[in-house]
């Protein structure tokens, strides 16, 4: 077996499978997510769920973390598993043999497929099973397939503390400032969150996974093998480069590429938006007699009387909405474009003309990825080919236009 899957077997004592209210009312051919309620002896489960996917450190010393172990010890109170939220894990498939009263669990992609809430309640109960009788305790597991697309999203609002505690410390810290500088002029400046319990709608982490793209200095524009595929797919990293980048160059400040990276900021924010708002102009473009744009596997449509889709920054109405999948590996071909002089990053072309003369040919070849990957956004997202390919369109565009001038 490939290390980047797994399968686990276990005995439950109840599984149900809560069907999904929407399933009726889309495309059938595309995945939406399922999911599953079990209810399992703790003694039966398994000691190698993978962990990867869970964003917080167990810290078993903590008062909340001896809550749960003397819920679960405690032999006059055998509720646990009403008491306990349980665990979530996300995974490719689950099915059941009612004959064993036993699940099979297949986990294809470590990066998404684990543990993604509960990582406290596994590890208490793998260390102190020895202490219980069969049938004692009993742990709830919710688990979940089909949300690839979603996972960062799933995760956030399971992992809330974690992930908002980066961040928050950082906005402590000021670590934000050149953020706040570079967007201090535009219109969506007051609508950026930057911490805990800040309902404002656009999340810092999402800036930072995007600027993530054009780290020339982390990823070389000469290297046809390096890509900020972890913008797409691990937001927590890019947010993490940033603060460990802060603090790495806090004493040579000239040297972090994010301040380098200041003087084209406002400039990327704006590629974003206009591919996000025109990417179904972008995809008329190519030819005639092509499959509706919002017949495409991912790509939302407007529907009448439903509030008006908005761009993710300036607010530009939209009639669709795109997949990450599409948006990320096409705006981060762009990093072609960007050099660096006099410690400072520039555009070797205008961004803008750039997109509107080579867009049809970015979104086409984007979605003609996604069909050969059986119409699958999140592998689209995440494919080094496509990347590759868009780079070098774009690459190839520097070159030509270099060459005719």
């Amino acid at each position: 077996m490939d290390d980047s899957t797994k399968t686990i077997r276990f005995k439950v004592a109840s599984y149900r499978k809560i069907p999904n209210p929407y399933i009726a009312s889309v495309n059938a051919s595309e995945k939406k997510p399922e999911m599953y309620m079990l209810i399992c002896d703790v003694l039966n489960l398994p000691d190698d769920i993978p962990m990867g996917t869970n964003p917080r450190e167990q810290k078993l010393t903590t008062n909340v973390s001896k809550k749960i172990r003397d819920s679960l010890t405690n032999h006059s109170d055998l509720n646990f598993y009403l008491l306990n939220r349980g665990l979530l894990l996300s995974a490719k498939s689950i099915s059941y043999n009612s004959t064993k009263s036993e699940v099979e669990i297949e986990f294809e992609d470590l990066a998404y497929h684990g543990n993604v809430d509960g990582g406290h309640t596994y590890k208490i109960i793998k260390e102190n099973k020895k202490f219980l009788e069969p049938h004692e305790q009993f742990v709830k597991i919710e688990v979940v397939t089909g949300i690839e697309d979603m996972f960062e999203q799933l995760a956030a609002a399971r992992n809330t503390s974690v992930q908002v505690k980066d961040k928050s410390i950082a906005e402590l810290e000021k670590r934000f400032d050149l953020i706040k500088g570079a967007f201090s002029k535009e219109t969506f400046y007051n609508d950026i969150n930057y911490k805990e319990f800040d309902t404002k709608r656009i999340d810092i982490t999402d800036i930072l996974s995007i600027l993530n793209l054009f780290n020339i200095d982390k990823y070389d524009t000469n290297s046809n093998s390096s890509f900020p595929i972890n913008s797409y797919s691990g937001k927590k990293t890019c947010t993490d480069s940033y603060i460990n980048a802060s603090k790495e160059f806090e004493a040579c400040p000239s040297n972090n590429p994010y301040v380098k990276m200041i003087p084209i900021m406002v400039d990327i924010i704006k590629i974003y938006d206009l591919l996000e708002a025109h990417m179904s102009d972008f995809y008329k473009g190519n030819s005639t007699g092509m499959k509706k744009y919002g017949a495409i596997t991912g790509v939302i449509t407007h529907k009448s009387g439903k509030p008006t889709f908005e761009s993710k920054f300036y607010q530009n109405r939209m009639d669709y909405i795109s997949p990450k999948g599409f948006l990320y590996p096409i705006l981060g071909s762009f990093r072609a474009l960007v050099e660096e002089k006099n410690g400072e990053y520039t555009w070797k072309l205008d961004p803008m003309k750039v997109l509107n003369k080579i867009g049809s040919i970015l979104v086409n070849v984007t979605i003609d990825t996604s069909r050969g990957l059986g119409n699958n956004p999140n592998a689209t997202g995440k494919s080094q080919t496509l990347w590759m390919n868009l780079f070098m369109c774009v690459k190839m565009e520097t070159m030509q236009e270099r060459n005719d001038k």
